[in-house]
């Protein structure tokens, strides 16, 4: 295990080390709670060691975090609010660095102020979960829209390049190495006839007409921290793959998983309905959040963005299915066929309501 008596030491923190145990429900790096006591004053932080295997470049991953939280935290400052429970704060190293190499374990370490009083559901368990949601990532659109995304380190290259996620599509239907396009023939039209979908934020971000701004690209409940009393939303959390895109891209995931009541991976297609209502809790609340910062351009496509997203997640799981399963994990047989056949259903779904969608949006 690790020693965190010494791993803490390197930080800039005053006191002893209590106690440090894992904590919350994240998959990709350890994240433990660390308890310090400094005379009579008992404080928490948040220790993580960071997943170096999937995030092989530490130091542009941090460096994006660090200049995004300072800026944010400068803009609540501003507006008067409390930077250390509004926004993740970087505990900086003993020599002024956002992250710590240990050289007994070789991992990679960093620590975050603990945010009180506050809590992440995993599941949507009532609407107004939805729309408090949608207000903290309208608020963090908000507060960064501002901030030049242009310098981010892409963490993920490509990550929502659409048009070259289609090439990756076409490769895998191509090679076709265990001859299953012969029994997707009908999803894999479904790929094709939208293949106008794949350029329309793309190009519109290339061409300066939308502006490039911060996505968080994991815009789920469960990165949202609530307050325990009021259930408003406090701060958004899990900045690791923030990068520079369109906002039009965190909204659409949001509703691609969000407005679906069933599971991601339903077989029974009848289950699998678009919720509109819970599209309008969501679009009130994000778009009262961002205030003026949203552009003409952005609000025009965040629709788009919402079936863009759901089509991208279903061809992803589609050319995973062709190729063998190799990306997303699996637990059964066509897994991913399933998987991406509940997105197209969403997809086609959205298609229909449409014009409804777009009349939600310019109502708020």
């Amino acid at each position: 295990m690790y020693d965190f008596n010494s791993i803490i030491k390197n930080f800039q923190i005053e006191g002893a080390l209590v106690s440090c145990e894992r904590y919350g429900e994240g998959h990709i790096n350890e994240t433990y709670l660390a308890k310090i006591i400094n005379g009579e004053k008992n404080t928490d932080f948040i220790l993580q060691k960071i997943n170096n295997k999937i995030f092989k470049n530490v130091d542009g991953l941090m460096q994006n975090i660090k200049s995004v939280t300072e800026f944010s935290r400068s803009k609540i400052l501003e507006r008067g609010g409390n930077p250390d429970r509004e926004s993740l704060s970087l505990v900086y190293t003993l020599d002024g660095k956002s992250y710590y190499f240990d050289e007994q374990s070789q991992g990679y370490f960093r620590v975050y102020k603990f945010i009180t009083d506050a809590v992440a559901y995993q599941v949507v368990e009532k609407p107004e979960h939805f729309y408090q949601s949608a207000v903290a990532f309208g608020n963090f659109a908000n507060l960064l829209s501002e901030f030049d995304a242009s310098g981010l380190f892409e963490v993920i290259p490509n990550f929502h390049n659409t048009k070259k996620r289609f090439k990756d599509f076409l490769a895998a239907l191509t090679a076709d190495k265990l001859n299953r396009a012969k029994d997707v023939k009908e999803e894999i039209k479904f790929v094709l006839d939208r293949v106008e979908y794949c350029g329309k934020i793309v190009d519109l971000l290339e061409s300066g007409k939308m502006p490039t701004k911060v996505t968080h690209n994991d815009t789920k409940l469960n990165n949202v921290m609530l307050d325990v009393v009021s259930g408003k939303p406090v701060a958004v959390i899990d900045l690791d793959t923030i990068m520079p895109g369109s906002i039009c891209y965190d909204f659409g995931d949001s509703i691609r998983f969000g407005c679906n009541p069933a599971n991601e991976d339903e077989k029974d297609l009848s289950k699998v309905n678009f919720d509109i209502n819970l599209f309008e809790q969501y679009v009130k609340g994000y778009l009262y959040a961002l205030g003026d910062s949203i552009t003409a351009i952005e609000k025009e496509n965040l629709v788009t963005g919402a079936i863009l997203m759901t089509y991208e997640c279903g061809m992803r799981f589609l050319a995973d299915h062709l190729e063998g399963d190799v990306y997303f994990h699996t637990k059964r047989e066509n897994h991913n066929l399933d998987r991406a056949r509940t997105q197209f259903k969403l997809v086609s779904d959205m298609e229909k309501l449409y014009d409804e969608l777009q009349k939600i949006v310019n109502k708020y």
